[in-house]
């Protein structure tokens, strides 16, 4: 088997803002596995917040060079590298080439029913109340908006600007570990007043142990706080939802499993992702059929996308195409 790993840089259409700072382009690393004439292909979106680099995560991938012509394969892959955006890469790109080979879905190899549409949340970047009043309701017609909101004392005039723009979307909002137990405790009414459905990772991980004692008057999803299985006893009695994301789970394998596990363990379950192309959502959108949110709009954000990208209309984000992926 060989290998090949791409960086490839993707515009964004415009500037996107969240509590960690801002960016106008998203920086993928795409792994390729060939053998026998047939490559598989997955993409991985590095994390600053989570120790990882462009160069650092080329480099796991590329330490797995020797393995991979000696014949490892996708099981062994779990234990060769961590969860993280590197196994992630390469975990998909296995499926995928796992798929060509045998001349059937991925779905179907691992056992899922047939992929729909699903409603996807549309994601509003940190910003001033009236540029994102302005943003709500440019995208008013979409069903579903995730707002991205930064602890400052301007947050509640942020959430009361994109109602105002969109009085009648869903919404959900991300605090990116922007918030302490006062100000979620101070931002909970209005919240609530505000018709809001969800909250996710007010609090930063590790630092998020209050949320066992306070009021949470609505679901709070755990996004930095959970990764993959093993995070899952770390969240009892502080969290309603987790967000899996195939960059936090290292690949499609792990995130079917921690699914499980979570629904098992009484979670609900969002599907979210990092700011990446189509070929990254692809897999997501295997695991996020039926869950309570999913939010796969990075190439929605994106000025440009891969040939084959995903199809959004007014029924969601639709299964890939063969051609992408899978």
């Amino acid at each position: 088997m060989t290998l090949v790993t791409e960086v490839r840089s993707f515009p964004i259409a415009g500037r996107f803002t969240i509590s960690r700072g801002s960016r106008t382009e998203a920086v993928v690393v795409e792994a390729r596995l060939s053998a026998g004439g047939i490559t598989g292909r997955g993409e991985c979106v590095p994390y600053a917040r989570y120790g990882e680099t462009v160069e650092s995560v080329t480099a796991q991938i590329e330490g797995l060079r020797g393995a991979l012509t000696a014949g490892l394969e996708r099981a062994g892959l779990q234990a060769a590298l961590p969860a993280g955006a590197a196994r992630n890469a390469l975990d998909c790109a296995f499926w995928d080439l796992e798929s060509k080979r045998a001349g059937r879905r991925v779905w179907q190899l691992a056992g899922l029913p047939a992929p729909g549409p699903e409603i996807t949340a549309y994601t509003l970047s940190l910003d001033t109340p009236e540029a994102m009043r302005a943003k709500a309701a440019q995208h008013a017609h979409r069903p579903l908006l995730k707002i991205k909101l930064g602890g400052g004392p301007e947050d509640i005039a942020r959430l009361q600007a994109v109602r105002e723009g969109a009085p009648d979307a869903r919404i959900i909002i991300d605090a990116n570990e922007g918030w302490t137990a006062q100000s979620y405790a101070e931002i909970a009414p209005v919240i609530l007043a505000l018709g809001v459905e969800m909250v996710e990772q007010p609090l930063p991980a590790g630092d998020d142990a209050a949320l066992a004692t306070i009021a949470r008057p609505l679901p709070v999803c755990a996004d930095e706080s959970c990764h993959d299985r093993a995070s899952l006893p770390g969240l009892a009695g502080k969290y309603d939802m987790v967000n899996i994301k195939l960059d936090k789970t290292g690949g499609l394998t792990e995130a079917l499993a921690l699914r499980a596990a979570a629904e098992a363990a009484g979670y609900k379950v969002m599907v979210g992702c990092m700011l990446g192309s189509s070929l990254a959502m692809a897999p997501a959108l295997l695991v996020a059929q039926g869950v309570a949110v999913t939010d796969l709009d990075g190439p929605l954000l994106l000025a440009e996308d891969r040939p084959h990208g995903l199809k959004f209309d007014a029924a969601g984000v639709h299964p890939p195409e063969a051609a992408l992926w899978g």
